[in-house]
């Protein structure tokens, strides 16, 4: 009929009924669906929707179609950002992890959930914040911290996360954690106020990496 016709032609349909259909449509269809379409008030909806219970056999097929809601451009940034700071699925935070919108990847970034290799990524992502957002997870490996203590791009707020973060994890590798240090130490970026602390630190080489810095300003 002439109505079909025009709900089949309508975009606007398509993300609206992704879910009347999840009996008789296969998951790829909707997938696609969802992923196309341009209806951003119901991508919005989609993605503010609570998930099945873990139990529940829809829930599979609800985190897969969240990925495709996370990946659409026309999902509103607000969306995607509450997708990427509250959701702790792998397939949706590496979708998000691209995301044009740096709001976007910096709330992928900061999120507890991350992957250490995902959130080592977004170390070296091209917004400064996000950078910043990825370094202070605690997800992230020593080696990218150490990376980018050594980033003379990195900002001072930063540098002074870094420079104590052995007092934050107590846990923290001794050698990998003085070698943190020494790099704040030598940033360019560093603030006077972390060099003077690094300066009586318990590392003679950390001790003296400030040292020499303060005695250069």
């Amino acid at each position: 009929s002439d109505e079909n016709e025009q709900h089949e032609n309508d975009p606007q349909a398509d993300a609206s009924n992704a879910d009347e259909t999840v009996d008789f449509e296969p998951l790829t269809a909707t997938y696609e669906r969802l992923r196309h379409s341009t209806d951003s008030t119901a991508l919005s909806e989609f993605a503010r929707r609570p998930l099945p219970d873990r139990s529940d056999q829809g829930f599979s097929r609800a985190t897969a179609l969240l990925e495709a809601v996370a990946g659409n451009a026309h999902t509103p940034v607000e969306d995607r950002v509450f997708l990427a700071e509250t959701m702790p699925f792998p397939n949706i935070l590496v979708k998000l992890s691209t995301d044009e919108s740096p709001d976007v990847r910096k709330a992928v970034a900061g999120n507890a959930d991350d992957k250490n290799w995902l959130v080592g990524r977004l170390t070296k992502d091209e917004s400064p914040e996000v950078r910043a957002t990825a370094l202070r997870n605690k997800r992230t490996s020593w080696k990218m911290r150490l990376e980018g203590a050594e980033d003379s791009t990195m900002d001072s707020d930063t540098l002074d996360f870094l420079g104590s973060l052995d007092e934050v994890e107590p846990d923290a590798p001794v050698v990998l954690a003085t070698m943190v240090r020494r790099a704040v130490a030598l940033n360019p970026n560093v603030s006077d106020r972390m060099l003077q602390q690094l300066a009586q630190d318990a590392s003679s080489d950390v001790q003296k990496a400030a040292q020499r810095q303060l005695a250069e300003k």
